[in-house]
C-alpha cells in the first residue's frame, strides 16, 4: 500500500465571484474536442442547461466571450472556443503547473520528517 503523503489542490479564480476553476476549464476543453457544448455537457454527465450557465457566469465575470456558437443549419451548429478562452486557459494551464510544482517542493520541505513505508 503506498502512503506517500500528496496534496490536492484545485485552483479556483475570482472576480468579484467565482470565475474560472477545474469545471468550467474541462468543459471548454470537451467543447473544444467535441465542437458543441451539448456534446461536450453529456460526455461529462452535466446536463446543458448547467453546462451553459457555467459559460454564460464566466463570460459575465471575466468579461469576454469564452464560446462562438451557430444554431441549426445543414451541420446541427456547434460551438467553438475563442481565441480570448484559449489564451486564457492557457495562461490557467500554465498557472496550475507551477503551483503544484511548488507545492510538491513545500511539502516535501515541510514534511520531509514524515516517512511512512
Amino acid at each position: 500500500m503506498d502512503n506517500n503523503l500528496t496534496a490536492k489542490i484545485r485552483i479556483h479564480l475570482f472576480t468579484h465571484d467565482k470565475c474560472f476553476g477545474p469545471g468550467i476549464y474541462q468543459v471548454l476543453e470537451k467543447v473544444d474536442k467535441l465542437g458543441s457544448l451539448r456534446s461536450a455537457a453529456a460526455d461529462m454527465n452535466m446536463s446543458y442547461s448547467k453546462a451553459w450557465k457555467m459559460v454564460k457566469t464566466c463570460e459575465e465575470n471575466l468579461g469576454f466571450k469564452l464560446l462562438i456558437s451557430s444554431t441549426g443549419g445543414k451541420n446541427g451548429g456547434g460551438a467553438h472556443i475563442t481565441d480570448e478562452a484559449h489564451a486564457f486557459m492557457e495562461a490557467y494551464e500554465q498557472y496550475v503547473a507551477k503551483v503544484n510544482a511548488f507545492s510538491e517542493e513545500l511539502l516535501k520541505e515541510k514534511f520531509n520528517f514524515y516517512k511512512n513505508s
